[in-house]
């Protein structure tokens, strides 16, 4: 059976959905007015949930597309850097994606990857390996540091910093403890 190509109209809707969902997010949070969302994208309420029946489905649409995007940057980050620096810069952006989520993270990570349409701990998951791989394969972080432990760490920061002075502190001690006993490895720097 063959799927139907998305209209571009309904391609460029649900675009603007997805936008308009990430901006009013950012202000008031998952639970933010779909009606607003909808007023912000410049459609009706009937097209959003055209779009996305369930708030569950917005909400993974823009976790998703959040998610990529810090996929790509480990990507990015691992080509261009040693692998310790790129550990260490994926790790601040991060911490500043869970400090700006609002809350949306913590509530897509609860979400059933059926439900949801997302599996966002996957994502992640696979983000965070995609950095600490190289690294400890170069020797810069131990071996037995695993990605979900990175995730945990950086939303933990997140979470309990007030600031992100406060947050930057706390990622460098975080640092401290997972590089190798015995001191700095090579291109492995807290400053980084």
């Amino acid at each position: 059976m063959q799927t139907r190509p998305i209209r571009a109209d309904a391609r460029r809707n649900r675009d603007l959905l997805v936008t308009a969902a990430m901006a009013v997010i950012a202000e008031e949070g998952p639970d933010a007015s779909l009606n607003e969302i909808a007023r912000r994208a410049g459609v009706g309420p009937g097209t959003l949930y055209r779009h996305f029946p369930t708030r569950d489905a917005l909400l993974a649409a823009v976790s998703e597309g959040r998610l990529a995007r810090l996929r790509a940057r480990a990507d990015e980050l691992a080509e261009a850097m040693p692998p310790g620096e790129a550990l260490v810069a994926w790790l601040r952006l991060l911490v500043v994606h869970a400090m700006t989520d609002r809350g949306l993270g913590a509530r897509m990570m609860v979400a059933a990857p059926s439900s949801a349409g997302v599996d966002c701990w996957a994502m992640l998951r696979d983000a965070a390996e995609r950095v600490l791989g190289p690294a400890q394969r170069d020797g810069s972080v131990r071996a037995d540091v695993e990605a979900a432990d990175l995730v945990e760490l950086a939303a933990g920061i997140a979470q309990g910093a007030a600031d992100a002075g406060r947050a930057e502190r706390l990622l460098m001690l975080t640092l401290d403890g997972l590089r190798l006993a015995g001191g700095r490895a090579e291109g492995f720097s807290p400053r980084s």
